[in-house]
């Protein structure tokens, strides 16, 4: 495998190959920030949790970096990693449903305790049609993490993946380190 391009987004600073993104705000509002200023297009982004507005914004800085949107595509996949899960929309939606007298479940809060909707939205963004997966792992594990995307490269059909950890604890915890990825022809 061979990296073509990364992007690093941490509460106070985006770095896209190595180069700082100028911005002003912090926490959940960089992010909101980013979308703004690079991005702009996608409304749906209002409506996301925060795991999947760190994921959207990453991979969106990732791919206009690489000018690669590969639409339509069932050779790229998109694999993320993380050790909280969903975690920080589980207790939101926890606390919907907590209060006997003050019950009422939020739908659009319980769509986001799954941590693969992330992938599912990058996918549906770009029109891709390859594997993805999101996998819980009790520390990040850069060996472990190499080998999935490794295996996931010997399919046959995947050519390229979006891939790398994805944590998001709070609005304003957070920490993303995704790279854009190729095969190299032969099997490692």
């Amino acid at each position: 495998m061979t990296t073509r391009h990364w992007v690093s987004v941490k509460p106070e600073t985006i770095i896209v190959d190595g180069h700082k993104l100028p911005t002003m705000a912090r926490g959940g509002d960089l992010l909101s920030e980013a979308y703004r200023q690079y991005i702009n297009d996608y409304p749906k982004f209002f409506k996301m949790d925060d795991l999947c507005r760190l994921g959207f914004v990453a991979s969106e800085l990732l791919l206009q970096a690489a000018s690669d949107r590969h639409a339509d595509s069932e050779d790229r996949a998109v694999i993320l990693f993380n050790r909280s899960g969903s975690m920080a929309d589980d207790r939101r939606y926890q606390d919907t449903i907590s209060q006997a007298n003050d019950f009422f479940p939020s739908p659009s809060l319980f769509v986001y305790t799954l941590p693969n909707i992330v992938t599912g939205e990058i996918a549906i963004r770009n029109r891709y049609h390859g594997e993805t997966a999101f996998y819980v792992l009790s520390q990040r594990d850069e060996k472990l993490m190499h080998s999935v995307v490794t295996a996931t490269m010997l399919d046959g059909i995947t050519t390229s993946a979006i891939c790398g950890w994805i944590d998001c604890e709070s609005h304003d915890l957070f920490d993303a380190h995704i790279e854009l990825v190729d095969s190299v022809g032969e099997k490692e």
